[in-house]
């Protein structure tokens, strides 16, 4: 069987988040069972690292119909392990600092979505399944079934929309549609929504089959809480919405093979890891005590239930707890953090942004790992935490 996984990230790549850890590890999963075949297409971005940059092989160009526009395609690729990776490249849309928040998004993400479809002829590989996630490739579905299942060569692919987030929906005006999709007007009640064009929607009228990252998300979000007004969408569906539980790649998180520890260990023994906590400690330049040390990795952002560790966080360090964090996003949160490790600079350390193998050592070398999400769709850092022998303090909301 040949699928195409798109994703508007995936490591080792690029990634702000899990989707680009599912992107990466999925697919390797998948070409490990016999007689599969799992490729991955994402957009080429400027953040991409040069040296991986000049490991891709160019394959061709090709043109892309955004509207009433016709746009470059570069196309790339490279083998890691067992899976092939597209790269699409277009300077004006991807060479930039970050990967979303731009004015342009819309575009942006059409411009890919199309591109998805318009380079199988090039890549000579045409997929039975083209797994679609997230807003940002939600018109993959709606353009295979409006402009592409009727060509001879593309008729027998379904597509799969995986929802990783139901809150990032894709929601822009109606003139998006005339100006950047190009699809008969007759077609538009797909994308409307409440008065606005929303891109998830029409995934959902179009897409073979949806899933979601965990069981209890699935039945989640046909509830208003936590649907974000799309639960009216999706109960319209004549097929249930599938949750499958996400997973880690247990090989690269490996306590026992990581290289960014300072002493590897395993659940056998477990000796390395009070290493791990030293060092990390000194990493941060606090004190050691008998205090638990708590680990922090996630977006600064309100349904992560950064305002539940507000309301608590001083208690907490009254009991003697101390604090390693790394994340970034809202101003309001970035700025309780600085002043909390401003206040409290023997018992928080705080990092501003993403740094991957800080990650590694958080998860290493802490005690235990907060993530009081308000709603999770699965999540990934508290398997990460327990593969690494960290207890998870999570809220019953999701995967978690």
């Amino acid at each position: 069987m040949k699928v195409l996984f798109a994703a508007s990230e995936a490591l080792p790549f690029a990634a702000s988040g899990g989707l680009a850890d599912v992107a990466g590890s999925l697919p390797a999963a998948i070409c490990q069972q016999a007689d599969m075949d799992c490729r991955v297409v994402m957009p080429l971005y400027r953040s991409i690292q040069p040296k991986v940059r000049n490991q891709l092989t160019f394959l061709t160009d090709i043109t892309v119909e955004v509207g009433w526009r016709k746009q470059y395609c570069g196309i790339y690729t490279i083998q890691v392990g067992k899976v092939t990776y597209y790269l699409l490249d277009n300077p004006y849309y991807f060479m930039r600092d970050g990967m979303y928040g731009f004015y342009d998004d819309c575009e942006r993400f059409v411009f890919f979505s199309r591109a998805v479809l318009e380079i199988l002829p090039a890549i000579e590989f045409y997929p039975d399944i083209l797994h679609c996630n997230d807003w940002q490739t939600a018109m993959v579905p709606v353009f295979y079934e409006v402009l592409y299942k009727y060509h001879q060569e593309y008729a027998n692919i379904r597509t799969i929309f995986t929802i990783h987030n139901i809150q990032y929906q894709g929601i822009y005006g109606k003139e998006v549609i005339t100006e950047l999709m190009g699809i008969p007007t007759y077609h538009t009640g797909l994308l409307e929504f409440d008065g606005m064009v929303n891109l998830m929607k029409g995934a959902f009228e179009t897409a073979s089959c949806i899933t979601t990252v965990s069981p209890t998300y699935a039945k989640e979000i046909l509830d208003p809480w936590y649907s974000y007004g799309l639960d009216r969408a999706l109960v319209r569906r004549s097929d249930p919405i599938i949750g499958i539980l996400n997973g880690i790649d247990v090989q690269s998180y490996d306590p026992e093979t990581d290289p960014q520890l300072k002493k590897n260990y395993s659940a056998a023994k477990l000796t390395g890891k009070k290493d791990c906590r030293k060092a990390l400690l000194e990493e941060c330049a606090l004190p050691d005590s008998n205090g638990p040390v708590i680990g922090i990795v996630t977006r600064f952002v309100a349904h992560k239930g950064i305002q539940l560790i507000q309301q608590t966080f001083q208690e907490m360090l009254q009991l003697g707890c101390r604090f390693v964090v790394l994340g970034s996003g809202e101003k309001l949160y970035e700025d309780f953090f600085q002043e909390m490790q401003a206040t409290y600079p023997e018992q928080v350390h705080v990092t501003l942004g993403f740094v991957p193998d800080l990650a590694r050592r958080i998860y290493a070398g802490a005690d235990m790992f907060l993530m009081p999400s308000q709603n999770e769709p699965c999540g990934l850092a508290q398997m990460v935490a327990m593969r690494y022998g960290t207890i998870p303090i999570v809220r019953e909301t999701g995967g978690l």
